[in-house]
């Protein structure tokens, strides 16, 4: 795509790098939180020499990395795929021929039965049934440890339990050989054309007992001397912006935990409540999952926001904000909200989100991207609280954790845990249970299959 990426790569990214620019190999990009696979994608968009297509499960998630959602570009019915027909239009056979490499992000949420469905197109539309994935190399972004696919249900979680070990996308039939007739797949068949790279150069945190401790959770092995020393440091009373004291935020499991947050920090600032409504224009898809902010801003000066994009600002100068950063608003004007951060005052204007999607253009045998959508919003949201799932990437100074009943999917501690920059900037609503660690039995399987292999 010609622009320059930064910031600079470290030694291990450009590794990678060079192994998915130089080879056909397929990769699976994996790390903890804060390695930089977010960086490394960028890098690869902005700088591979190959025709790539970049996409991801969900719309938020595509719109993230600039691509498309799996079922868009693929032209693939929602639900379970299963054997039935995949029926491709020559629009759609023209774009998957045209792909040299197939880029997934969140690849953590694609189920077994959807990553054969890619495998099965693009084997369809290039003519070339014989080879996985006929013929494109699959790079894969994601972690297992952070964020599962959406459990199956009624006849979908019979079909996968009759077909699949699991429904993570590892256990899809592409890479695993089925061996016996048991139907059980062969652990030692993981890695069967699929290079499985781990970053391990954390950026996010400097603290090495920090990170060790963190370490300790995502992998289920929290120790009573690792439980007691977070809880210890989360057992204090969250500082009172009222005093002057940095904004701080909560990360909670459920929507409405978190709407009745802000609702009622919002509602008990003095002054006017004013409304920014979101542009859209063309097909963005429909309900709030699919939009990137919200339709209705609803702000008060006073209020506590999180940045919902990077600075675009000034050519060669640092951003002054990132995805994550959390500020007050200042100023309210029709087209700008001032907003002060680390004592210092920027007037944010509207952003555009652009929905994307591939398009063949047969003169120069290439694919383009056309715009098809856009949203156009302030890059902010009410951030006296967020969902675990929606700090998903961001990166916090200080939080509270408020786990409520307690966290129901298998890594949403760690994924909340791992936002933070240092241990001291810990806050525990309640203090964390045994219970709360939970990780996914077939992610532990996987993964030390990955570990032996490596060793």
């Amino acid at each position: 795509m010609g622009r320059m990426s930064t910031p600079a790569l470290s030694t291990e990214q450009d590794a990678l790098f060079r192994l998915i620019e130089d080879t056909r190999e397929h990769v699976f990009v994996t790390g903890r939180a804060g390695t930089g696979k977010s960086t490394l994608l960028q890098h690869l968009a902005w700088n591979t020499s190959k025709q790539i297509a970049v996409c991801a499960p969900t719309g938020v998630a595509a719109l993230n990395v600039e691509g498309q959602t799996i079922h868009s570009l693929f032209r693939l019915p929602i639900g379970l795929i299963a054997n039935g027909p995949i029926d491709q239009s020559d629009a759609t056979r023209k774009i998957l021929n045209a792909i040299d490499t197939l880029v997934i992000d969140e690849i953590s949420m694609v189920n077994a039965d959807l990553m054969d469905g890619i495998d099965r197109s693009l084997r369809q539309a290039r003519g070339r049934r014989a080879e996985p994935f006929g013929g494109v190399q699959v790079v894969m972004f994601g972690d297992p440890y952070q964020l599962a696919p959406v459990p199956p249900r009624g006849d979908e979680l019979r079909y996968i339990d009759d077909h699949y070990r699991s429904f993570w996308f590892f256990d899809a039939k592409v890479w695993v050989g089925e061996v016996g007739g048991d139907g059980l797949m062969d652990v030692g068949s993981y890695g069967a054309g699929l290079n499985i790279r781990e970053l391990v150069d954390i950026h996010r945190q400097s603290d090495p007992a920090f990170k060790a401790m963190l370490n300790a959770v995502r992998y289920g092995r929290v120790t009573a001397d690792i439980a007691q020393i977070l809880n210890d440091t989360g057992a204090r009373t969250p500082p009172d912006p009222a005093d002057g004291e940095h904004p701080i935020i909560t990360l909670a499991t459920r929507n409405d935990i978190v709407n009745s947050i802000n609702r009622r920090h919002l509602a008990e600032l003095v002054g006017r409540e004013q409304t920014a409504n979101a542009e859209i224009n063309g097909d963005f898809g429909r309900g709030d999952a699919s939009y990137p902010a919200d339709v209705e801003l609803k702000l008060k000066i006073g209020a506590q926001v999180m940045f919902l994009r990077n600075d675009t600002g000034t050519f060669g100068e640092p951003p002054r904000w990132v995805n994550g950063t959390i500020g007050t608003v200042t100023r309210i004007a029709g087209d700008s909200v001032r907003v002060e951060v680390d004592g210092e005052e920027h007037d944010v204007e509207p952003a555009v989100w652009e929905r994307f999607r591939y398009a063949y253009d047969p003169g120069s045998k290439a694919l383009s991207r056309e715009i098809v959508a856009e949203f156009t919003q302030f890059p902010l949201r009410l951030a006296w609280a967020v969902t675990i799932h929606k700090s998903q990437g961001k990166t916090y100074d200080r939080a509270i954790v408020d786990l409520g009943s307690g966290a129901f999917a298998p890594g949403q501690t760690y994924v909340a845990l791992s936002r933070l920059t240092a241990l001291d900037g810990l806050y525990l609503s309640r203090p964390l249970r045994p219970s709360d660690i939970r990780v996914d039995p077939d992610v532990q399987r996987f993964m030390a299959g990955v570990r032996a292999a490596a060793s």
